[in-house]
């Protein structure tokens, strides 16, 4: 059978499957059980897929995704990101945009605790949504801001996307890391200028207002109390792997362990968030685990039908430079995003974009650390972006879906510029990993 026809059976069954609403790891799995047995037939496909959900499990690089889901889960459950967003409100000044701006900051400092986008959009919603409205904000500077910023979790450690990429694609799970870091502060930038500037332009969006009136002595409490505890949480899991200090397994543990040492100093470590924690980082784990046992054997298949090398040749006979390519296959994420999630973006595409990447001669830390940033844009990209989903759940009712795509339409072109600005200048993504 040729390969283009095998590839067309195999997208095709897959396709047909996700449509059914069967869990992603499940369509993954038969997809890899009935290919294994076509083409090593019976009882040999069998072995072969047990030994490929073995090999993809049995490995120590993966050991930072349960790690990092109970950093997120812990911090969700204990409640210690409300109080960083209410410290870094103290110190924001009179400025436009203020609380669209405070979602901003508060997103990136979440983004280093949780890992996890749609924990951070719901402590974004819940600390500032309320205050945002009592004060007359435009929804636009309401729901795209914490939409935007809530989503940064995806590009900043701990990221359980970024690990799930690196760990499929078989590259350095700390440089994946570290790659993704100038990109999500890039990010950051370009939503807090734009807020600025959009506010500046037309104040009605977000109306001026006093910042709170809180003694110095008081404030420097609240930072001592509340944001040098997550610096050190912060210090532990980036600081360790940028000083050469820890692995990135090291650097999950060191994070979780001082998490749980911040929750208990803080006494917000009880039974009821232990219990919350732990079930949570289960499910959420076990998810994971069975997307990765999937994600093997679909690459397995894809190989023995000869469809990842034949493509990666044809790539290189492609008559146009390789940052064309780079372009295609970033047109070709978006696409999926707006119908997929990322885990199922990743599966996809990832066992034959990074054959050719490297077929291409390009650098494939480059490439997946822009891949992160697209798939954090997938998540906002309606109509099935996650997180666009959790927004709705929160927010009051009188805002439609409508609302919350209209505002988040804007920071989805910003998203668009930053992956533009990493292709053209690579150092963007690979000046911390030192590639």
């Amino acid at each position: 059978m040729d390969w283009q026809v095998a590839l067309a059976i195999i997208i095709g069954i897959l396709v047909v499957l996700m449509l059914t609403g069967m869990p992603i790891a499940l369509c993954f799995l038969f997809i890899n059980v009935t290919g294994a047995i076509l083409l090593f037939g019976w009882p040999g496909g069998l072995d072969q897929m047990v030994v490929s959900v073995y090999s993809s499990l049995a490995t120590f690089t993966i050991a930072p995704i349960p790690l990092f889901i109970v950093m997120g889960e812990l911090m969700f459950h204990s409640g210690l990101g409300g109080n960083v967003v209410a410290t870094v409100d103290q110190w924001l000044g009179r400025l436009p945009g203020r609380q669209s701006l405070l979602a901003v900051g508060a997103g990136v400092l979440l983004a280093t605790l949780t890992g996890a986008s749609v924990a951070s959009v719901s402590i974004l919603s819940a600390t500032l949504l309320p205050e945002m409205e009592k004060q007359g904000y435009h929804k636009s500077m309401i729901f795209g801001p914490i939409l935007s910023a809530g989503s940064l979790a995806v590009l900043i450690p701990p990221s359980i996307t970024a690990v799930l990429l690196a760990s499929i694609s078989e590259l350095s799970v700390g440089k994946i890391l570290l790659a993704i870091i100038g990109p999500g502060l890039l990010l950051a930038l370009l939503y807090a200028v734009y807020i600025v500037a959009r506010c500046a332009v037309n104040p009605s969006l977000a109306p001026a207002q006093e910042p709170p009136q809180i003694p110095l002595r008081q404030k420097l409490s609240n930072l001592a109390s509340n944001v040098f505890p997550v610096a050190a949480i912060i210090f532990s899991v980036i600081g360790f792997m940028l000083l050469g200090i820890a692995t990135p397994e090291e650097s999950a543990a060191s994070g979780a362990i001082a998490t749980l040492v911040v929750a208990a100093a803080k006494r917000r470590l009880n039974l009821l968030v232990i219990r919350k924690t732990v079930f949570g980082t289960l499910r959420i784990t076990g998810i994971i685990f069975l997307i990765m046992a999937g994600a093997k054997g679909f690459s397995q298949v894809l190989a023995f039908t000869g469809a990842t090398e034949a493509m990666a040749e044809g790539v290189l006979k492609l008559p146009v430079h390789p940052l064309v390519v780079m372009a295609i296959m970033q047109l070709v994420m978006i696409f999926l995003g707006c119908f997929m999630d990322t885990m199922a973006i990743i599966l996809i595409t990832m066992p034959t974009f990074i054959p050719a990447i490297v077929a291409l001669g390009l650098d494939p830390i480059w490439f997946g650390a822009i891949a992160v940033v697209n798939l954090e844009l997938g998540m906002i990209t309606p109509p099935f972006g996650i997180v666009l989903y959790a927004m709705k759940a929160v927010a009051p009712d009188h805002y439609t879906m409508s609302d919350i795509i209209k505002s988040v339409l804007p920071f989805m072109g910003l998203q668009i510029v930053a992956i533009g600005l990493c292709i053209l200048f690579p150092a963007i993504p690979l000046w911390l990993p030192g590639r």
